[in-house]
């Protein structure tokens, strides 16, 4: 499972060795010199989903069998995803690299601690909190301890820390409440995965918002002097990643975002670098098209200017059998009615997908206790949609497997593209985008704002961040913000009870009903499975 030497894959990309960083000889950073000397040539495909089980859909797996499939035809392609987070790697999920014969490798060193990104994002979002406190200890700073935002953050799931207090204890001097988020939810993390390069970086780290002053005064983080440090842990981390699959398809693997909780897609720079080597690129967001779809577009489109050809929702009869009411311990026995009663929810991702003019082909993700009945009343409900439907088998069979999809791809691909719509302005109140993202993505019939909801919309008026795209912060397993309702819930309506304003990321958090920003780990953590051999091996790693 070495692959071919990682200069080799560079070069398929036309990236000089000059202008790649080797860490070994399996993976590598590709320098920022080389985004200025190389345009887009190819076409970019989104890989999205249904709304996932809580093992999820294999949209990693997918998109890597559809870049190998298309190798598989003859195409140039790449692959454009996003880092593991060690959060859901200890945690529910395990590994993140797709799985079976559709993976990247070297699958351990993506995920653990993958040339170090996760862990400079950290450093500089708790550097950030270290020197705010510090001036704050010192009274050098205008911040009031009262309104400070900026929390701390750690790439592992650990409810304990969601709410902590610091500087010492009750009531003395200098203590208040904070907390922790994950890693992968910093804005830190959004800012490099949406910066265009070293300067782009600095501005928008410039402009996080830290607090505001007991006067109502906005305390950026340059008010603390140390935008230099934080280019300096970031500038190695600012650099994708490449790597590859396991049949040699370039992949440059970069940033780290959620989907439910932040904007769930890889950097772009990352997707810039495969667009330059290859004229075929399969890039994913996160969790379902509700998510990492709409944001997808609705902010990392319309920050970089990038559009998709086609879009792939990825399926799975387990979670069509799941919204059609089989309890999880019984997704893997034949159920047909289920399977039907489950198409709602794929009904509205599509429906959903096809607000942004792109063509759209299902990708059934199989499993091997998928009957030929379950396959076929998938594969009716979509012709009757005029919506290719091509089973994935790259899991099985690597590129052969996924070279029907790839076809099917190809096809839509090669449709007329025209502007990508948006489907709210800028200039749209922060309420009216929220209302049209509940309405016109998930089915609301409305969206309430608490109290305090009420009067972050009115700051954000009156500070002018209203002119900025919305991230949805919402349960990924459903399409309400109720994790209870499966399929294609109806009658309901969207509780956003808090804004957070990412100013320098460029967009402003909703938090709807109960989503919190740092995951807990489950009663059985993916970590009681990982073990090391006498002679280094790791096992268990992409169990869960």
């Amino acid at each position: 499972m070495s692959g071919r030497d990682i200069l080799e894959v560079a070069a398929e990309l036309g990236i000089p060795a000059s202008r790649v960083e080797t860490y070994g000889r399996d993976r590598a950073k590709i320098s920022l010199d080389h985004l200025h000397a190389a345009p887009a040539r190819g076409r970019l495909i989104l890989v999205s989903a249904i709304t996932p089980t809580p093992a999820g859909e294999g949209k990693t797996t997918t998109s890597i069998a559809l870049a190998q499939g298309l190798r598989h035809l003859g195409k140039s392609a790449a692959l454009a995803l996003r880092e593991p987070s060690m959060g859901p790697v200890f945690g529910r999920k395990g590994g993140a690299t797709g799985g079976g014969k559709a993976s990247v490798i070297p699958v351990e060193k993506i995920n653990l601690h993958f040339n170090g990104d996760f862990h400079a994002v950290t450093a500089a979002h708790n550097l950030i909190a270290a020197v705010l406190d510090n001036q704050l200890h010192f009274k050098d700073t205008e911040a009031d301890p009262d309104h400070v935002l900026w929390k701390r953050v750690m790439d592992c799931n650990d409810r304990s820390l969601r709410a902590i207090r610091i500087g010492g204890e009750e009531g003395r001097a200098g203590s208040r409440r904070s907390g922790f988020d994950i890693t992968a939810a910093s804005e830190v993390m959004a800012i490099l995965c949406l910066a265009e390069g070293i300067e782009d970086l600095r501005a928008r780290l410039d402009r996080i918002l830290l607090g505001f002053s007991a006067k109502g005064e906005p305390v950026w983080a340059r008010d603390l002097k140390v935008s230099g440090a934080l280019l300096a842990i970031l500038r190695d981390a600012l650099m994708p990643n490449l790597v590859q699959s396991l049949e040699g398809v370039p992949a440059v693997v970069h940033g780290g975002p959620f989907a439910n909780i932040a904007h769930g897609c890889n950097s772009v720079l990352a997707t810039r670098t495969a667009l330059a080597g290859a004229d075929y690129v399969v890039t994913e967001a996160g969790f379902a098209f509700d998510l990492g779809g709409e944001k997808f577009h609705h902010i990392k489109c319309r920050s970089s200017g990038l559009a998709p050809a086609a879009i792939v929702l990825v399926a799975t009869l387990r979670a069509l059998k799941m919204h059609g009411g089989v309890a999880l311990e019984h997704l893997a026995v034949p159920a047909a009615a289920a399977v039907e009663r489950g198409l709602e929810n794929l009904a509205a991702h599509l429906d959903a997908a096809v607000l942004f003019g792109r063509p759209v082909v299902v990708a059934l993700n199989h499993f091997p206790t998928d009957t030929e009945e379950e396959i076929g009343i998938v594969r009716g409900f979509c012709e009757a949609r005029g919506v290719p439907c091509v089973v994935s088998r790259g899991f099985a069979d690597g590129g052969p497997g996924g070279a029907e999809l790839a076809g099917a791809v190809l096809e839509q691909a090669a449709l007329p593209s025209p502007p990508l719509p948006m489907l709210y302005p800028l200039e749209a109140p922060l309420p009216e985008k929220i209302e049209t993202i509940a309405r016109r993505v998930y089915g609301a019939d409305g969206v309430d704002f608490t109290a305090n909801a009420r009067r972050k919309l009115e700051l954000a008026a009156a500070m002018g961040w209203s002119n900025l795209p919305v991230c949805m912060a919402k349960t990924q397993n459903s399409l309400s913000d109720d994790p209870g309702k499966l399929g294609r819930p109806t009658g309901f309506r969207i509780t956003v009870r808090d804004l957070e304003f990412a100013i320098g990321a460029g967009f402003v958090v909703a938090l709807t009903g109960n989503i919190l920003r740092m995951p807990a780990l489950p009663r059985r953590p993916a970590a009681e499975q990982i073990e090391v051999g006498p002679d280094g091996t790791i096992t268990g790693l992409m169990a869960g």
